[in-house]
């Protein structure tokens, strides 16, 4: 007879989970693992909202597991470690991004891509080695192996920091990977929202000029002025479009809302690439011709690895680069939700969970 989530393990866990695809989300009793020799066990102080939870919870992917806690931009702080544990004691600031687990043994394990291996374990709504269910952040605890866990440097706000786990490294590791990162490249970056706010800061930190290419006119000031950008290109407006065509190294598309691309391709150089890090839940039509006779590229990327995501933090620290966050209770979540479903913040929701997350 399959066990309650609260008896699964040892450890009593409390958090905010969906029971089915309306989303709606409420207080949840379950459990976690005992903390194994290369465990790190932390409490959790912030965890950020991303997209990705609203389409988990109300199950628009179509593979969500009901009870779901979701929650892949943790922070906290360590309680205790395995005794075979190097990286981490008692007292460190840690970060969990959107995997917890791999093979370990895979060509993407041993090049540090486990964002790529075919048995990877996401942090929430995903199975894990011992067969249980694994869950997220909007919860008081986790325990992770040590490998899966970012070490958060002390210059690092952990409220404004949380959302770089999963915003910031799907937008950084293209960047490097793609060679958009370097002065003398003119990137474009489609959508400024969570992830498009995010890649302005750290493309103008790489030196890189930066175009924003959003359908509403109302951010250009924002682009500009506050973050930056050294241009903006409004997408509905022909003219903007055509006086751009050809001139981008590169773009990278945070949009996750169905849209067309073949204005984008025109917008690229000659072997420019163009890099969708955004999840519609349809396909996009993608015209062939224009890459044929301009050999440009189409590509995906997917967060990135554990490796170059301390990497990112620990870039990220250096330049100041941190999400622009409004910080909410565990009881506003709901709310939130349907707001970012709206479109309704700037730029990403992160729970307060240590003060405000409580047991009934």
């Amino acid at each position: 007879m399959a066990k309650s989530p609260e008896q699964e393990h040892p450890q009593a866990a409390f958090g905010w989970a969906a029971r089915d695809p309306s989303g709606l989300l409420s207080p949840f009793k379950f459990s976690r693992r005992t903390t194994g020799e290369k465990d790190v066990k932390f409490k959790v102080f912030f965890c950020g909202i991303c997209h990705s939870d609203l389409h988990s919870v109300r199950n628009e992917w179509g593979f969500s597991t009901y009870p779901l806690v979701p929650g892949h931009e943790i922070v906290g702080e360590v309680v205790e470690v395995g005794s075979k544990v190097e990286k981490f004691k008692a007292g460190d600031k840690v970060g969990v991004g959107c995997l917890v687990g791999s093979c370990g043994s895979c060509d993407s394990c041993h090049d540090q891509l486990e964002n790529y291996c075919p048995k990877m374990i996401l942090t929430y709504g995903a199975m894990y080695h011992d067969g249980t269910m694994t869950h997220g952040g909007y919860s008081n605890m986790m325990v992770v192996d040590e490998h899966f866990a970012i070490k958060f440097p002390q210059n690092m706000p952990l409220d404004a920091g949380a959302p770089l786990l999963c915003a910031g490294i799907t937008v950084y590791s293209p960047m490097k990977f793609f060679g958009l990162d370097h002065p003398g490249i003119h990137l474009g970056l489609v959508g400024l929202g969570g992830l498009g706010h995010v890649a302005v800061k750290f493309a103008k930190a790489m030196g890189v000029k930066v175009t924003v290419i959003s359908s509403s006119p109302g951010k250009r000031e924002e682009a500009l002025q506050r973050l930056g950008a050294d241009a903006f290109l409004i997408s509905s407006d022909t003219n903007q479009v055509q006086a751009a065509m050809g001139t981008m190294d590169g773009i990278i598309d945070t949009v996750s809302a169905v849209h067309p691309i073949l204005p984008l391709i025109g917008l690229l150089k000659q072997n420019g690439k163009l890099v969708l890090v955004g999840a519609p839940d349809r396909p996009l039509e993608l015209p062939v011709f224009p890459l044929i006779f301009g050999r440009k590229i189409v590509a995906g990327s997917c967060i990135g690895g554990i490796q170059e995501t301390q990497e990112m933090i620990d870039f990220a620290a250096k330049h100041k680069i941190t999400a622009d966050i409004e910080v909410i209770s565990i009881d506003y979540v709901n709310t939130a939700m349907d707001r970012l479903a709206k479109g309704d913040v700037k730029y990403r929701f992160v729970i307060d969970i240590g003060n405000t997350l409580k047991e009934a």
